[in-house]
């Protein structure tokens, strides 16, 4: 159940952990020894998630020189999974992750989670034990919804999210609107802001864009499901087709998910396969390739934390056009890094593409605001260094 690897960097694949049960013990320090150790409790490091390429950057970053890093696996990941396995899972993931702290010295227990039902439960029995044990907790919040409305309308449930936030030693959020919203339920001292970061190694190589051709390159990258804007993505694709626009531009879609057989279908329909590619989920060489040809990045999400996809596109130099959702604000600029449209609006994406593509000259200064951005505010040596300083402090 437990095994000892490095984790990924640069263009490797990242290591794959969906034929196993959760428990697995990643440990990348060289030397260990001397080492406060630090746990990392979030889903599989090869999974296609943002905590997963939150978990590899901070297992890949200078924090293995200060600490013992170790990960340890938690989630279905999405498996078919029997009911006999299931129940197997949901009661030895626990019983494993005592084990390892025990046996292992973990002095800070790392807890990526979000503020949706299955991720809360699962993860306060993991909060629970590490307090039982007397280990520090760093509770990091990757999106979802805010504290006060999680249990809305029952006072005896947000009591309780109330106390676990407290038992907590510190709790990490992405987005400063979130900020205010936790200090009403834990001391404000111990809310800290630590927005996500890009590795920015990873697009050296990107080409300086300079929208050279008629036909833009606008993509998409992200699980596909209705509440990233998808369908607005098609349907904007569809008005722009009636408008006699298409010529304009083509839509790249990277990802997977649950809605990409109706996406397929809808895109058949519609008569939209002539502008539309659906490149599946791309990793290393291939996700370099796909910022390095974007030239404009599309994102409608519903509701976000702080997505990693923003940051790439950023790092690459590709302006967006987006929703003010979540962290994005925090991390976009209306009308120097791209552009905002509202939740669910079709027609705003169409006029927001439109509007971009007609001005070349923009984007290219878009474009260079963009890696700017990035480089100032969004390094990896930045993440490892705040967390360095969580880790020393709470330690003690």
């Amino acid at each position: 159940m437990l095994s000892t690897r490095k984790a990924f960097i640069g263009k490797s694949s990242p290591p794959m952990a969906h034929d196993v049960f959760p428990g697995i013990l990643a440990d990348t320090s060289m030397d260990p020894i001397n080492k406060h150790h630090i746990l990392l409790l979030g889903p599989s490091l090869g999974a296609v998630s943002g905590v997963s390429t939150h978990l590899n950057l901070l297992l890949q970053s200078r924090l293995g020189e200060d600490f013992r890093l170790g990960h340890f696996q938690v989630g279905s990941e999405g498996r078919d999974e029997t009911a006999a396995i299931k129940v197997f899972r949901l009661f030895s993931s626990p019983f494993l992750f005592c084990r390892e702290l025990i046996r292992s010295q973990v002095e800070v227990v790392h807890l990526n989670t979000s503020l949706n039902p299955k991720a809360f439960w699962r993860d306060v029995v993991y909060l629970l034990i590490a307090k039982a044990l007397k280990k520090r907790v760093v509770f990091q919040v990757h999106g979802g919804k805010l504290p006060e409305d999680f249990f809305a309308g029952n006072g005896i449930l947000t009591l309780f999210l109330k106390w676990i936030l407290r038992k907590s030693d510190a709790v990490v959020l992405l987005a400063e609107i979130e900020k205010e919203a936790y200090s009403r339920f834990v001391a404000l001292e111990r809310v800290l802001l630590i927005p996500n970061a890009v590795d920015l190694r990873y697009f050296e190589n990107c080409p300086e864009k300079t929208f050279p051709n008629k036909q833009i390159s606008a993509v998409y990258i992200g699980r596909l499901t209705r509440d990233k804007g998808v369908h607005e993505i098609l349907d904007a694709l569809d008005m722009l087709v009636n408008e006699e626009m298409i010529e304009t531009v083509r839509v790249t879609l990277a990802g997977s998910g649950p809605d990409e057989p109706s996406l397929k279908r809808l895109v058949a329909d519609r008569g939209l396969e002539p502008f539309v590619t659906f490149a599946g989920p791309v990793f290393d060489e291939l996700k370099q390739a796909f910022w390095e040809e974007a030239e404009l990045f599309l994102f409608p999400t519903y509701h976000e934390g702080l997505p990693y996809a923003v940051l790439e596109s950023l790092a690459s130099g590709t302006p967006v056009v987006t929703t003010a959702v979540g962290g994005i604000p925090d991390v976009v600029e209306e009308g120097r890094h791209g552009v905002f449209v509202p939740l669910r609006d079709a027609k705003a994406l169409a006029e927001a593409i439109k509007e971009m593509i007609g001005d070349r000259e923009r984007m290219r200064q878009m474009s260079a605001a963009c890696r700017a951005r990035a480089e100032e505010m969004y390094s990896l040596d930045r993440l490892s260094g705040q967390f360095s300083r969580l880790y020393t402090e709470i330690i003690g």
